[in-house]
């Protein structure tokens, strides 16, 4: 890094530490891309994994595919790991590799505004040590779809007197011991929290608007003899990992083109229902009306249970408003509360980083995706915005499998362009209009027959407009294959003004 007064020059700045934001600093570094700084609004590396310590939280995803292909690890516990175990994975990977000295923490980006004349992201932060100011070739944004938790709207919820937080800010110093507890929202988190709560709370209201397809959790923990063969044996782990990856995309095509296959999921949620509840009027109740896979499949063996427990109620009735102590639902009916746990998700359609990057127009790029959706040139690059590139960007996201594969994908291109940038002597680059529309159009004709766009839900996948701007509408292999080499031939490209002045 370079130093000029009020302002540090650097090659490449990284907004976010999670999954995304450390694999492009690993990758960065190994390509001898060495000057790049990381700029992380929280404490330390992890993301979704580091903030969110709610009672229960784990992953969905196979524990031997959420993890880098460059660093394996042979010490997971079970099928699924913790929260705390990712977490304390993604330290460990950070501390091998050699790059926290370029990590930023408890750092927030202002704003990042491209400057034409410069040609060079112009970023402002806010820090322990107050602002400081970034001139940086690319902006790499690793900030993630569910960092910034959504709160609902209900009138009266900001007049409520007691203990109140979403479920990706915990607070652990509220004791919840005999409370009588309200969670809002039925989602992943609340599917894994709420029978945490059930065990120690007086009574917990789950207040749900639509229920989810939930599918038996099929967990166990790995033997120490499992363990040993990973860690010892050449090849073991990563044909595991191998025979994982087969398994979850052989899913895919009742995902994206035939979702009456989804029926077999509904058969194995429906058994699941009838497993964990007792009660017909609540089996009705959690039973879904739209296709397996439209909403996100959630997988829980204590879920039902838990609903189904004495000091459990689920409230299928519209919240009304919150008073200071209780939640009214429109059937007026009153439900006193000491503690009200939001577990409504996050902003994964308008990503509130968006309202912090101005591109070459001077537009927003909030503003440019809040006219027709968000888009973006093979989910990494837009057009208006050189140099800007987006980790697990428009859809990029999975409904199937391991995100890290799309974030490793997505690495490489970007490391790619990054080489490109400097092999050609350019000083930015940018899609084309024309090669980001037809990508998008491309997208959304591929989404018509999925069973996000046909299963009869409405779902977080989708925009304000209809489209899902999410997910990837296919296997996973061939996003990679789209990504396996920088294409200069759909960027518009600028050289460097000290080049044309030489050149002149």
């Amino acid at each position: 890094m370079s130093v000029t007064p009020g302002r540090t020059h650097v090659d490449h700045l990284i907004v976010g530490a999670g999954f995304a934001g450390l694999a492009a600093a690993i990758k960065l570094d190994e390509a001898a891309e060495r000057d790049f700084v990381v700029i992380e609004k929280d404490s330390d590396v992890g993301g979704t994994w580091h903030i969110n310590t709610y009672p229960g939280a784990e992953c969905d995803v196979p524990s031997q595919l959420y993890s880098y292909s460059f660093a394996l690890n042979p010490g997971w516990s079970k099928v699924y790991s913790p929260q705390q175990e990712i977490w304390d994975y993604t330290r460990r990977v950070a501390e091998e590799s050699g790059t926290l000295d370029r990590f930023v923490f408890d750092t927030a980006v202002l704003d990042a505004r491209w400057d034409d004349a410069a040609q060079r992201w112009i970023v402002r932060t806010e820090g322990p040590d107050g602002p400081r100011e970034y001139a940086a070739r690319t902006v790499i944004a690793g900030a993630g779809g569910l960092s910034e938790p959504r709160l609902p709207e209900i009138e009266g919820i900001d007049g409520f007197q007691g203990e109140i937080f979403h479920s990706a800010r915990w607070n652990h110093d509220v004791d919840l011991a005999g409370k009588r507890i309200a969670v809002i929202g039925t989602g992943a988190s609340a599917v894994q929290l709420v029978p945490e709560l059930q065990k120690v709370a007086g009574h917990v209201d789950v207040y749900q608007r639509t229920p989810n397809w939930i599918i038996p959790r099929n967990e166990r923990e790995f033997s120490s003899i499992e363990k040993t063969v990973f860690a010892k044996v050449p090849g073991a782990q990563r044909a595991l990992r191998s025979l994982v990856y087969a398994t979850l995309e052989a899913r895919v095509p009742a995902f994206a083109r035939f979702p009456v296959l989804m029926k077999a999921v509904e058969a194995q949620g429906r058994k699941n229902i009838a497993k964990g509840i007792s009660d017909p009027e609540l089996r009705a109740k959690v039973t879904p009306a739209y296709r397996a896979g439209c909403k996100r499949i959630l997988i829980s063996n204590k879920w039902y249970p838990a609903l189904d427990a004495d000091n459990v109620d689920l409230v299928t009735d519209p919240i009304a408003k919150v008073t200071g102590d209780a939640i009214v639902t429109a059937d007026g009916v009153e439900r006193p509360i000491d503690v009200l746990v939001v577990a409504t998700g996050f902003y994964v359609t308008e990503p509130p980083i968006a309202q912090h990057i101005t591109g070459r127009e001077g537009r927003t790029l909030a503003d440019v995706w809040d006219g027709g959706g968000m888009a973006a040139y093979k989910g990494t690059t837009i057009h208006g915005f050189p140099n800007l590139f987006q980790i697990v960007g428009p859809n990029t996201a999975l409904g199937h499998s391991s995100m890290i594969f799309i974030i490793e994908s997505q690495v490489r291109y970007v490391v790619e362009a990054a080489k490109a940038l400097r092999r050609e002597g350019l000083a930015a680059v940018e899609p084309t209009q024309a090669a980001q529309d037809a990508w998008t159009a491309q997208i959304r004709r591929k989404m018509k027959p999925t069973v996000w766009q046909t299963g009869g839900c409405a779902s977080w996948y989708l925009d304000k407009f209809g489209n899902n701007t999410t997910l990837w509408p296919g296997q996973t292999f061939t996003f990679r294959q789209h990504l396996s080499k920088f294409d200069l031939d759909k960027y518009d490209v600028q050289v460097s003004h000290q080049r044309e002045a030489v050149n002149a």
